[in-house]
């Protein structure tokens, strides 16, 4: 058989339903929704192979910190997905594991497939299968890559939504960020009162008066609508749209702030929505306003619409949800939005607990300047007798090296370390060997001849 056909068929197999695969181990499984090709991106039928890459991630503190510091479109298209070559090796060791689990376990579902509809004789190419799979990098099947993890976020809303709200869930990490800003309030009114306690009379007064205006000039500010509501909507409607406010139509409202068209509202999208309101309370050009506030305001907003419009708690608004929201009868006449300076984010006690740890910080830190300061004195005085010693070697050398020269020219033997002289044994001379046979010569003659010629010899004419 053409193996064409078989392509086709199969894409059209994992485009249609899908089922649960077969259990080999015995283990069950949850039965997944029906999910058609064009919405991949909502990870229901990998939703556990992405829950386990979170949680693993997670684990590793180079990751959390690069996350907390990353921007939500840094996180969004992909680029945080380059720390992946950062993290621990037991992350990747563990990250590996799991991604070959994932294609085993895609695999099955092919197959699974295939014998329901009697193809199982047909033979399969699993690579190019699995090309069809967008949340994973089909050409690379062992480990887990930083591809992996940027075609996760990428074409995953859940993912990136995660990553966005960082390690511990959701929840906690909006009541982590009120939890900072109570902090950043207690400190700014802990060094408020700190300043003013080094003022004398006069200038304290003076300056506590100017503060007290500077209050109530940030208090004096339009009056703002409830983040939701009717009122709210139109103004944006109008001002930002530019829009008739009496043709408002809250479908259309919608798809307009769905910038990325993906169908729903995410926290950004409404956090955009109340940038008007905000201006009405803030003003980066003004003594009087705070950024860090804005932001918490924002938040609080944020909170409110997501309290009364995201009915399955996803954090994210459908356009059904969205137009829900428009029948109820807060929509239309809602209590009025009570902004952050009436109500105090923090109490007195709270205020004087955190003085105190203020103090016990302050002290530890002193503690430890003071330490470092004692071991930078110490090592200033170890580095200065490291220096006198190496001078006096130098020294040592200098001197040793002027008396060898000078002893050189005396035709003195050199001297050794200590001044004292270093005599070395002659070398025998060779000329003693030579002059010893002329000096036989010279002495007895042998026998057989006689010492001297006869002095009587006849002498014959």
């Amino acid at each position: 058989m053409n193996p064409t056909p078989v392509w086709l068929l199969v894409l059209s197999i994992c485009a249609g339903v899908w089922s649960v695969p077969i259990d080999r181990n015995g283990n069950n499984q949850e039965t997944k929704e029906e999910v058609p090709e064009e919405n991949v991106d909502t990870g229901l039928y990998y939703d556990r192979y992405l829950r386990e890459v979170i949680e693993v991630l997670e684990t590793d503190p180079h990751f959390r910190e690069k996350l907390q510091t990353a921007n939500t479109e840094d996180i969004k298209n992909g680029r945080l997905s380059k720390e992946l070559d950062l993290v621990g090796h037991h992350v990747r060791t563990r990250l590996d594991e799991l991604k070959r689990q994932e294609v085993s376990r895609l695999r099955m579902l092919l197959k699974a497939k295939l014998d329901s509809t009697n193809t199982q004789s047909l033979q399969m190419d699993h690579s190019s299968l699995l090309k069809q799979f967008e949340h994973l990098d089909p050409h690379n099947q062992n480990t887990f890559e930083a591809k992996d993890l940027e075609l996760l976020i990428t074409t995953n809303k859940i993912l990136a939504l995660a990553l966005c709200l960082g390690h511990q869930g959701p929840e906690n990490y909006d009541a982590e960020r009120h939890e900072e800003f109570k902090r950043y309030e207690m400190l700014k009114e802990h060094e408020r009162r700190e300043y003013l306690k080094g003022l004398d009379q006069e200038k304290r007064e003076k300056e506590e008066k100017r503060m007290q205006e500077l209050k109530e000039k940030h208090h004096q500010h339009p009056k703002v609508n409830a983040p939701g509501s009717v009122a709210q909507l139109r103004e944006v409607w109008e001002e930002t749209d530019g829009l008739d406010p009496k043709e408002f139509n809250p479908k259309t409202f919608f798809k307009l702030h769905d910038t990325n068209e993906d169908g729903v509202l995410d926290e950004q999208e409404l956090e955009a929505l109340f940038t008007k309101e905000l201006e009405k309370v803030y003003d980066a050009k003004n003594e009087e306003d705070d950024m860090t506030e804005m932001e918490e305001e924002r938040l609080r907003m944020r909170e409110h619409v997501m309290k009364n419009v995201d009915a399955n708690q996803d954090r994210l608004v459908s356009l059904e949800e969205f137009l829900k929201s428009t029948e109820k009868k807060e929509f239309s006449n809602p209590r009025e939005w009570e902004t952050l300076e009436t109500k105090p984010a923090y109490t007195e006690e709270e205020l004087q607990q955190f003085e105190v740890e203020l103090r016990d910080k302050e002290e530890e830190l002193k503690r430890k300047a003071e330490n470092l300061r004692q071991q930078q004195d110490l090592l200033k005085e170890r580095g200065k007798a490291l220096e006198a010693q190496r001078r006096e070697y130098q020294q040592a050398v200098l001197e040793m090296s002027q008396r060898k020269e000078q002893q050189a020219a005396d035709g003195q033997p050199p001297a050794g370390p200590n001044g004292e002289l270093q005599f070395q044994p002659e070398a025998p001379k060779v000329e003693d060997k030579e002059v010893k046979a002329p000096a036989e010569l010279q002495g007895e003659a042998p026998n057989h001849l006689p010492a001297e010629p006869p002095q009587n010899l006849p002498i014959h004419t």
